[in-house]
């Protein structure tokens, strides 16, 4: 079984910032990025759990649940990596899409803050 934590603290550190973060900094674009990567770690959940069924698209929900959004896209990601069926006809290993997720959460928290 996959250590899925470095994810699962990534994404919960960034969701925590996005959730007081204060209104003006969501609107210039802090929560534009979340969703942005909401989006993407749903996408690449969703074709672990159910590889050859079309993704459904996060909602975008308004920018005060941006942070949610993360932390549960995020987490499902972990989730469907730490079991790793879907991985298995993968060409990348469980690891590597591991250590990608992480490398866009945290690219993703760096453009969000600046």
């Amino acid at each position: 079984m996959l250590d899925t934590s470095p994810l699962s603290a990534a994404v919960e550190r960034f969701a925590d910032r996005l959730r007081a973060a204060p209104q003006s900094r969501l609107q210039q674009g802090a929560a534009a990025v979340a969703l942005e990567l909401a989006r993407e770690l749903s996408v690449r959940a969703q074709r672990l759990e159910a590889p050859g069924e079309a993704p459904r698209e996060m909602p975008d929900a308004g920018i005060f649940v941006v942070g949610d959004q993360v932390a549960v896209a995020g987490l499902d990601l972990a989730e469907a990596l730490r079991d790793g069926s879907g991985a298995r006809g993968s060409a990348k290993a469980p690891s590597e899409m591991l250590d990608e997720a992480v490398s866009l959460v945290e690219q993703a928290e760096i453009r969000a803050t600046r």
